[in-house]
């Protein structure tokens, strides 16, 4: 897959499950249960315990689109996609990281939160920009519509702060596609281990992006 492929896999499954846990088990488990549900897009943190082994593991389902988020370092990147990682995300806007997945062959999302930041990661060769971290509840949806409207060539990708009630809206708006992080994955659920309200809260999310 390269990086058109990724762009355009994610723009038609609208949605990514997006993992930041403290144990490597939770977390296999609970991305398991996200894509019981539906989900093809995973991507776990570098903040996760032994990410890499469980991109690797997740990688070799044919599947699924795995990626690595919270890379911010060369280092970072380069092992992600040795792991089998087909896109990258940052929290921030490094020109170092965009031009390593770059040659390496991968999608890059830098964070950016505002158009000036957005605009940058665009120049620089990102194929998507990450909104992050996320508005004021209630203004998210508007400041992609109005960002996207003098700049209509981002792809703008919401992360924090996007739930089952606004993902609708925020593609409306013109959002590439959506992530979803705690919404999807309660840190009470996964600690409690009800993995089937994971499982069913994916299936709710993935209806909902589908019928925006």
């Amino acid at each position: 897959m390269d990086i058109q492929d990724f762009v355009t896999v994610f723009r038609e499954e609208r949605a990514s499950a997006i993992l930041r846990t403290t144990s490597t088990d939770a977390a296999r488990t609970a991305m398991q249960a996200a894509v019981r549900g539906g989900f093809r897009i995973c991507e776990f943190t570098m903040t996760i315990p032994r990410a890499l082994d469980l991109v690797a593991e997740f990688a070799a389902d044919a599947n699924l689109v795995v990626g690595v988020g919270t890379v911010l370092t060369v280092t970072d990147a380069r092992a992600a996609v040795a792991a089998g990682a087909r896109f990258l995300v940052s929290p921030v806007v490094d020109e170092r990281i965009v031009a390593e997945a770059a040659r390496l062959g991968v999608a890059m999302m830098p964070g950016c939160a505002t158009p000036t930041e957005m605009w940058t990661a665009h120049c620089l060769g990102a194929p998507l920009q990450k909104l992050f971290p996320s508005p004021p509840p209630g203004h998210g949806p508007t400041v992609v519509a109005q960002t996207l409207a003098p700049l209509p060539m981002l792809r703008i990708v919401p992360t924090s702060g996007v739930t089952l009630e606004n993902a609708g809206a925020y593609l409306k708006a013109g959002a590439h596609a959506v992530g979803f992080v705690n919404t999807l994955f309660d840190p009470d659920d996964i600690a409690a281990g009800r993995f089937e309200a994971i499982e069913r809260r994916a299936g709710q999310m993935l209806s909902a992006v589908a019928s925006a």
